[in-house]
């Protein structure tokens, strides 16, 4: 390998550019177009919200009670434990680099191109198929409510994808449909939305908490820990899909009024927000509901509901709240899908067309019809279980390198104007990394596998087009910088 391609992996954006470009710190714009900046604190924290509390806790506890039994209260703990440490690091980076595009745009400015473009493998597959399963997962919870409000539902054969019992989901293209229209029309309007939808869906768990808390049994807890400290680990990781989305907040970067003091707040805002209420759901379930009686449970939370009460109405109220909840999630989830590809495009690592802004929306209308596309067919044609499986993955590592891109930043640009700092530095980075890796170890091994093809895949497409037309390449026979 020559000198300029070695240089080409590990050659690096400067913070100052980005900036530029972006009018973080100035007004210069590029051929696309620039965003508009009109989300402002609490749109923000609800964006975070918004993508974090959605299909997860729904679901969650169905799957991860069995594994840890009471213990399962612990697992939250966990789970948000890395979330926490992760967010810090996401908070002084947003800060820092301001710019949309999230943990790809910090591994630009922090440990190269080639390292941006195996993070961007990340997002992609984080939220491109998050957004496919939550989609299918509306779909389930939009039938259940129209069966038990006016006694009708979607077909089988048009409410199920091959291989799950029907042979295309037209209720999970409808929501992608609706999510697409929303974002071609505006990010001010889409966030607008997505903050009403957060209140609506956080009055309904919050309902939840306050009935099961009726039912409330501390012998629930006698046997705090039956499957000991190994099923406290592995319920972690599946409970940790339930925080997967504050990352979403970051990728606004260029859509926020005052960046440098708004992403930070925004994030640790919404974590304390979610963090909260998923163990407000988790310790009343349980202290409402044996833990063994958790496994194989469909609709955990509207079934709880319905026992505590013996009425149908709690039901119906989980499941409104779940068809609403579900879609601010897909919503946010495919408006960060659309910011790192605009991102990547800027940066010549995806083809031009994906850096397209409209002149009167000030959006990235082509970037999203591909994402909105992109999502309908999967969630069309892919049933959810086989959806879900890579998501986590994708988050974890996207998480490690954020934590030690604030390592690098810290020694690289030590001056670099921060709105926000990592407390504890440097030893909440290094946690942060080593919570990631304890994670993924826990992962299955089939799932390793397929995400080290893909990554691969994409680092294959960045050496055949990213490299040669990204905007940092230099002639041949020069060393890039």
């Amino acid at each position: 390998m020559s000198a300029p391609e070695r240089s080409a992996w590990r050659r690096r954006k400067p913070v100052a550019a980005m900036a530029a470009e972006t009018g973080a710190d100035a007004t210069a714009g590029h051929e696309g177009g620039d965003l508009k900046r009109s989300i402002g604190l609490g749109q923000l924290a609800a964006i975070g919200i918004g993508s974090t509390v959605g299909t997860g806790i729904f679901f969650v506890l169905s799957e991860a009670t069995p594994e840890a039994g009471p213990a399962v209260v612990l697992s939250f703990v966990i789970a948000a434990v890395t979330a926490g440490l992760t967010a810090l690091c996401y908070a002084e980076l947003a800060s820092a680099v301001p710019v949309s595009g999230s943990s790809y745009s910090y591994a630009y400015a922090t440990l190269g191109e080639a390292a941006a473009m195996g993070v961007a493998a990340c997002l992609i597959l984080e939220y491109l198929v998050s957004s496919a399963a939550v989609a299918v997962g509306w779909s389930e919870y939009l039938n259940a409510l129209l069966d038990a409000t006016v006694g009708v539902r979607f077909p089988d054969a048009l409410s199920g994808a091959p291989g799950a019992g029907g042979a295309f989901n037209l209720p999970a293209v409808i929501l992608v449909v609706l999510c697409t229209a929303l974002l071609v029309r505006g990010v001010s309007e889409s966030a607008t939305v997505n903050a009403v939808m957060v209140v609506i869906k956080l009055a309904v768990l919050l309902l939840f908490v306050g009935i099961a808390f009726t039912a409330f049994n501390a012998d629930n807890f006698a046997q705090f820990a039956p499957l000991g400290v190994s099923g406290v680990g592995a319920a972690a990781g599946t409970v940790f899909f339930s925080f997967i989305g504050l990352d979403a907040v970051s990728t606004a970067g260029e859509e926020v009024r005052d960046p440098r003091r708004t992403l930070p707040r925004a994030l640790m805002l919404a974590l304390v927000v979610v963090t909260v209420i998923y163990l407000l759901v988790a310790v009343s379930a349980v202290g409402a509901q044996p833990w063994q009686e958790f496994e194989g449970q469909e609709a955990g939370l509207a079934a709880i509901m319905g026992e505590v009460t013996g009425a149908a109405w709690p039901g119906i109220v989980v499941a409104a709240g779940a068809v609403i909840s579900i879609f601010s999630v897909t919503l946010v989830t495919m408006y960060a899908q659309s910011r790192i590809l605009f991102s990547m495009s800027r940066d010549g690592m995806l083809p031009p067309l994906l850096s397209r802004v409209n002149p009167r929306t000030l959006t990235p209308v082509p970037t999203t019809l591909i994402v909105g596309v992109a999502v309908a067919v999967l969630a069309g044609l892919i049933p959810l279980d086989v959806l879900a499986d890579l998501v986590s993955v994708g988050t974890l590592v996207a998480f490690a390198v954020v934590s030690a891109g604030v390592i690098i930043l810290r020694r690289t640009a030590p001056d670099l104007p921060r709105g926000f700092r990592v407390p504890g530095y440097p030893v909440t980075p290094v946690l942060s990394i080593a919570a990631c890796i304890y994670l993924i170890v826990g992962l299955q091994w089939i799932t390793l596998i397929v995400f080290v093809l893909w990554l691969g895949a994409a680092l294959v497409f960045w050496s055949f087009y990213g490299r040669r037309h990204s905007r940092l390449a230099v002639p041949a026979g020069e060393e890039a910088s």
